[in-house]
């Protein structure tokens, strides 16, 4: 019997889940079935109900919905947990247990895909908002030299900071630091409006590395203002949302997919 899944959003016309999930179940042999569900804002609890009730095992969650997600589990893994929302859920009789894979599809991108390990490397995060959140603690567990986070709302940094304090220590960014970093994030919404995030004099001397989380979006201001300052490395975060995938994928299924060949066939060059 085939099994169904699908991600919820508002809109979600755009959402790449599908034709990723649908790879990984024919490459896995896994009899699913992937598809997209718009539900209405004000609605989501309703249209989440009834797909698990038509016998859903599990589903994506995207914008606008991680926190209504969150909210209506009834089990929560500690990366949901910390990140506060969730982007994964997966059903089972009358639980609801959420979890959040954004942070290890991230860290797995940077290290495995990319090459580039964070061990005693100083690491900075710019945002402090929902993605950053929930990939901090991977990025923090990985033992980087610094992890750094720099928001123009420190106040939101403070608290991911206070938030993770059991785990390991998260600096605040000076905004008027001239030092630079090995590997700098963009984790803003910035490249969605197609601005540049704040940037400290100095920033990416000697980085090695430049990642925007945003994905499709080409080279973007963020992006050509590591190119310019001569980062050798410039990525965007089409490998994060492969790897997320695959990492809720191994969740629901208890199998692991390869991501390699797709990330290569959904990657644009970034020039």
């Amino acid at each position: 019997m085939t099994d169904r899944y699908a991600v919820f959003g508002n809109p979600v016309v755009q959402s790449k889940s599908p034709m990723i999930h649908a790879r990984f179940a024919a490459e896995t042999g896994q009899d699913i079935e992937y598809g997209k569900i718009e539900a209405p804002v004000g609605g989501f609890a309703a249209a989440l109900h009834a797909f698990a009730a038509e016998g859903g095992k599990g589903c994506n969650i995207t914008a606008p919905f991680k926190l209504d997600a969150y909210a209506l589990a009834t089990k929560i893994t500690e990366a949901a947990r910390l990140a506060g929302s969730t982007n994964t859920l997966r059903f089972d009789g009358t639980e609801i247990e959420a979890h959040n894979t954004d942070g290890v599809g991230l860290l797995r991108d940077i290290e495995v895909n990319l090459g580039h390990p964070l061990r005693d490397k100083r690491v900075l995060m710019l945002g402090a908002g929902g993605a950053v959140r929930g990939a901090a603690l991977p990025l923090l567990q990985a033992g980087p030299a610094e992890f750094a986070l720099l928001n123009r709302s420190p106040e939101k940094a403070e608290a991911i900071r206070d938030m993770l304090a059991d785990y390991g220590q998260i600096t605040l960014c000076d905004p008027k630091q001239t030092e630079g970093f090995d590997i700098v994030l963009n984790g803003t919404s910035s490249s969605l409006t197609e601005t540049c995030p704040a940037l400290p004099s100095g920033v990416f001397d000697g980085c090695a590395l430049a990642y925007d989380l945003s994905y499709g979006k080409g080279l973007t201001p963020f992006l050509k203002a590591a190119q310019a300052a001569g980062v050798p490395k410039l990525a965007d975060g089409v490998g994060m949302l492969v790897e997320q995938a695959a990492e809720a994928f191994t969740w629901w299924r208890g199998i692991t997919p390869a991501t390699a060949g797709l990330i290569q066939e959904m990657t644009i060059p970034l020039t």
